[in-house]
């Protein structure tokens, strides 16, 4: 894998803004994974650039595919760390290559389609420190005319995926107790380091599609919590890839066949988590 990478960090006589949470460089760290985004890409990192909490934070950028590289001199209060697969790889072992550079508290992973307007990070971070079992926190994701977009999702049995195909597209409401179990989709995730760790990051076995599902699944099912915070919110410029290409449609195929086939999705289907859930 060929890397470059360039630091580039405030000046001495430059101080972030005291904010509730005081988030400082060694706090977090943002994965993004680009497979030929370009403007795209470069507004999210413009976005993440004006934000003032996240002054000095690491963003890696992973480019899957050969695209114009990035100007680390745009966006100054970033330490932007480039990584340049020299062939594509699968999300899982992107963002699982990321983490192993990570030597945060915090591991966020962000599409490079989004677009983040406010200081998230901050509400975030206030939400997944209110107790060491919250592993995983997520945005509300709305798309570019501000409509909630079906983030949060059910259990995925054939059931619920037949239902999200033939049928209307419900809001999933947030679980009320802690044992039960929603799943976030992956576009933007901001995860406790030591527990990511812990259950062995994504699954690389997922080239694309379900592996969000599958962590989440492996945290609820160690005794994490996954939390949603409402007062946060991105939007998504989504690309439906797997609406329109064959090839991706064969890895969402695939990904939901080995789901189908994997002990976390039964487990919680026939509700055989709730019991120690509920007593922890």
């Amino acid at each position: 894998m060929v890397v470059r990478r360039k630091d580039v960090l405030l000046s001495s006589g430059t101080r972030s803004v005291e904010i509730a949470e005081n988030l400082t460089m060694s706090d977090l760290t943002l994965s993004i994974v680009s497979h030929g985004h370009g403007a795209l890409l470069r507004t999210l990192l413009r976005d993440l650039n004006q934000i003032a909490s996240l002054r000095g934070a690491s963003v890696i950028i992973t480019l899957n595919v050969p695209e114009e590289r990035i100007d680390h001199a745009s966006y100054p209060n970033l330490r932007v760390d480039l990584v340049e697969n020299p062939i594509p790889m699968g999300f899982s072992t992107n963002h699982n290559a990321a983490f192993r550079r990570c030597n945060s508290e915090w591991f966020a992973i962000l599409n490079p389609d989004l677009h983040v307007t406010d200081d998230v990070f901050t509400r975030l971070l206030a939400t997944v420190r209110r107790s060491p079992r919250i592993a995983l926190v997520a945005p509300v994701v709305t798309d570019a005319t501000g409509a909630v977009e079906d983030s949060v999702r059910a259990n995925l049995t054939p059931f619920a995926v037949f239902r999200r195909v033939f049928g209307a597209r419900r809001k999933v409401p947030e679980p009320t107790e802690s044992h039960e179990f929603r799943w976030f989709a992956g576009m933007c995730l901001l995860l406790r380091s030591s527990a990511f760790r812990a259950v062995g990051g994504f699954d690389e076995r997922y080239f694309l599609y379900c592996e969000d599902y599958d962590l989440c699944a492996r945290l609820h099912l160690t005794g994490y919590e996954l939390k949603l915070d409402p007062t946060s919110t991105v939007v998504h410029e989504a690309r439906r890839s797997s609406h329109s290409s064959l090839r991706h449609f064969r890895w969402h195929l695939c990904s939901l066949l080995r789901v189908w086939s994997s002990y976390p999705v039964w487990k919680i289907a026939i509700g055989a988590d709730r019991g120690s859930k509920s007593q922890g």
